[in-house]
């Protein structure tokens, strides 16, 4: 069942900051091999109070205000770094002109959800409030991850805006909406019942799908382990206001057999069918794109931002 949150962005934000966080997702196959990014111009930029708080941005060449891309990484939400950027996704994007910034964030067992959900808003947050220092223009941003970053992507982006226009704090007033969202091996859903039907048996055994929530053995059919799924699955937020999704794929069309190794299947590209399914009923653009048809992941997805930036 699809639903929609009916509260206050700022009474929202205080309750889903008071559930303490914890998460996991298996380490993305999406992203390929990685090589050395060169040194950002700012490093391990501090944007809250934990030692992961940390984002590095480097800046494009533009003397004019330039589009913002955030990059979140994956690792099941219990790994991963934000060193883990794609270098050609970097390399296209400034080559546009686009500044890229990649952020770090708590990871379980530290946290569970929403705290990862929540550390990257608040990235967003603050790349937006320095944006005469950063010369960006927090009119045009991006959010670009993969797996447990993907999903993180896709929560802010259909999330009803989190600013808290009251706050004393000048960055938790700034907007977490953005112009588009670019993905890679993204699950629209963290519900397993729904990871079932859509990716199939083995992908919902993945233990993430429990320990992501920080539920104690047997609750994971607990009418609070039922609450939760729908509080963390993006798809739960879509409306016809949201912005468009680009979403990339690289696990095996075919059916997943049962009999598989648990978490198979859990970047499986029947889960952006199931996005675009959902982005298509209201006429929101969502292109499903999968590497076996020749799409090229970091080109592909950077002409996509700039479609929507207006470059």
């Amino acid at each position: 069942m699809i639903y929609k949150m009916n509260m206050k962005p700022a009474a929202l934000l205080a309750i889903l900051l008071a559930g303490v966080l914890s998460s996991p997702f298996a380490a993305n196959a999406q992203d390929g091999p990685r090589s050395k990014l060169p040194p950002p111009d700012f490093a391990n930029v501090s944007y809250g109070p934990h030692a992961r708080n940390v984002m590095d941005v480097w800046l494009a060449k533009s003397a004019k205000p330039a589009p913002l891309l955030l990059y979140f990484h994956g690792g099941g939400f219990r790994a991963g770094d934000k060193g883990n950027l794609w270098p050609a996704v970097l390399r296209e994007a400034l080559g546009a002109g686009i500044t890229v910034a990649a952020a770090n964030y708590r990871l379980s067992p530290d946290v569970s959800f929403p705290g990862h959900y929540m550390d990257c808003a608040r990235a967003l947050q603050f790349a937006r409030h320095s944006a005469k220092a950063w010369n960006i223009d927090p009119a045009r941003v991006a959010l670009i991850g993969s797996s447990a970053g993907a999903g993180t992507s896709l929560w802010i982006a259909f999330h009803d805006d989190l600013a808290d226009r009251e706050s004393d704090d000048p960055v938790a007033r700034e907007s977490t909406r953005v112009s588009c969202v670019v993905v890679a091996g993204a699950q629209p859903t963290y519900d397993p019942r729904v990871i079932r039907e859509v990716a199939g048996e083995a992908a919902s055994r993945h233990q993430a799908l429990v320990s992501m929530y920080g539920l104690k053995p047997g609750e994971a059919d607990s009418e609070k382990a039922h609450r939760l799924y729908g509080q963390a699955a993006p798809i739960t937020y879509l409306t016809k206001d949201d912005p468009p999704v680009y979403a990339y794929y690289t696990e095996p069309k075919t059916a997943v057999p049962p009999s598989s190794r648990a978490g198979t299947g859990i970047h499986h590209p029947n889960l952006g069918l199931y996005l675009k399914k959902h982005m298509d009923a209201l006429n929101i653009e969502c292109v499903v794109a999968h590497k076996s048809d020749g799409h090229n992941f970091p080109a592909e997805g950077v002409a996509f931002m700039k479609k929507h930036f207006g470059l």
